[in-house]
Order: C-alpha cells, then sequence, then structure tokens
C-alpha cells in the first residue's frame, strides 16, 4: 500500500515536463482535488480534540496505560508508509491501529483477503463516528486468548471547552438535530461532530498472540 499524502505531490523532473501535456490536466487537477481533500480531513481530526499529533508508541503507551479501558486517541503514525494510527487501551493493555490513505480514502488497516470489504471514507472523523454507531454495545470477550477492541473514551489533548461539551451531550440525546428549534448556523455546528461519548467501537477480536484482529481480520501493528 502506497500512502498518497500532499508530500507526494512535490514535482519530479519528469513531472514537471508534463505540465503543458493536454492529456495530464485531469490526472494533475485530481492531485490538487485530493490534496485539498486531506489538508480538509486532517483539520477536523484537530478539531476534534483527540488529534495528538507526533506521538511515539512509546508516549502513546503511558498516556493510556493507566486509562480505563477503551480509551482512544488518534496520532501520526511512526510506519513510512502510513498516515495515522489509532491506540487504544484494551484489557489487554494499549495496542495500536493502523489507518491506510490511499485514493483519498481512510480506511482501518489489514490483511489483504478482507481489506476489499472495509468501508472506506473522506475523513477519519466519519471514520470513528461509522464504527461508533455500527456497534453501540460491547459484547463479552471469549475466553481463548483474545480480547475485544473497542472505541470508547476519547483522550484529549486538553480539557473539551464547554461548548464543545454541549455538542457532544445534545448529540448523545438525539440523532434528529434538524427538527431542533434553533438557528440553521447552531444546528451547523452541531452537525459538525458527532461523536457519541460512551458509545462503543467493536473492530471485532484482537488476538493477544499474533496481535492481529481476527475479524473483520484487520491487523494490529504499531
Amino acid at each position: 500500500m502506497t500512502l498518497r499524502s500532499a508530500e507526494s505531490l512535490e514535482s519530479t523532473e519528469g513531472s514537471r515536463a508534463r505540465w503543458g501535456h493536454p492529456g495530464t490536466a485531469a490526472p494533475v487537477a485530481e492531485e490538487f482535488c485530493e490534496a485539498a481533500q486531506l489538508a480538509t480531513a486532517m483539520e477536523e481530526l484537530r478539531r476534534a480534540g483527540w488529534y495528538w499529533g507526533n506521538m511515539t508508541v512509546a508516549e502513546a503507551k503511558e498516556r493510556l496505560q493507566d486509562a480505563p479501558e477503551g480509551t482512544f486517541l488518534v496520532r501520526d503514525s511512526s510506519h513510512s508508509e502510513y498516515l495515522l494510527t489509532i491506540s487504544v487501551k484494551t484489557s489487554a493493555g494499549p495496542t495500536n491501529l493502523r489507518i491506510e490513505y490511499q485514493d483519498g480514502k481512510f480506511r482501518l488497516d489489514s490483511i489483504t483477503c478482507v481489506r476489499s470489504r472495509l468501508k472506506q471514507f473522506n475523513s477519519v472523523v466519519h471514520l470513528i463516528e461509522y464504527y461508533v454507531l455500527m456497534c453501540k454495545n460491547r459484547t463479552e470477550a471469549p475466553s481463548n486468548g483474545t480480547v475485544h477492541l473497542y472505541l470508547n473514551k476519547p483522550l484529549y489533548t486538553s480539557t473539551p471547552s464547554l461548548q464543545h461539551r454541549c455538542r457532544i451531550t445534545i448529540n448523545k440525546c438525539t440523532t434528529q438535530i434538524w427538527e431542533l428549534p434553533l438557528p440553521t448556523r447552531l444546528k451547523e455546528y452541531l452537525k459538525e461532530y458527532q461523536y457519541q461519548k460512551g458509545s462503543h467501537l467493536h473492530f471485532g477480536l484482537l488476538s493477544s498472540r499474533t496481535g492481529a484482529i481476527n475479524s473483520p481480520g484487520t491487523e494490529i501493528p504499531k
């Protein structure tokens, strides 16, 4: 898998030579569109409050070590081919799940045979929201050496503002934001971020022996 980031848009000698070629206008436009989309997704992630930026595996582990199970954060991946990583506290301790970014889309890292079945998203926040809403109720993990990996509580970089906490509370109480007797601008603000506190994100079963998700087959690398 090849990470396509804004840095990949820097021109090489060969690409500079093709700028004036009529047949390359569409690909060049698509690349700039993708770069703008990535910038928007990253800005949205920063506003979420649980993106920690340049954080090492050891630092993420230290932050999550004493946190409740299900506490998570998103950080820059330490792997050169990936952009971001989810670090989460499981019953077996902190672990990491990389996020793939390719062709303008985000999805969870996975083994090849199930990759095509995983849903892709234009933003990391939407990816998180999808899995949170997909499975709200935690099920009991079997006693065969596996543990459930789920997201329950974001680890914020700083204490959220009262305005943001109100937004979380309102979204927790209702999904009918547009039906509320509020100004349109306020409704748009409420709809921007619908992470529902206390909901569970269930990725599957994490094998404590192999370090891989058994279902849907997502690998758990650092």
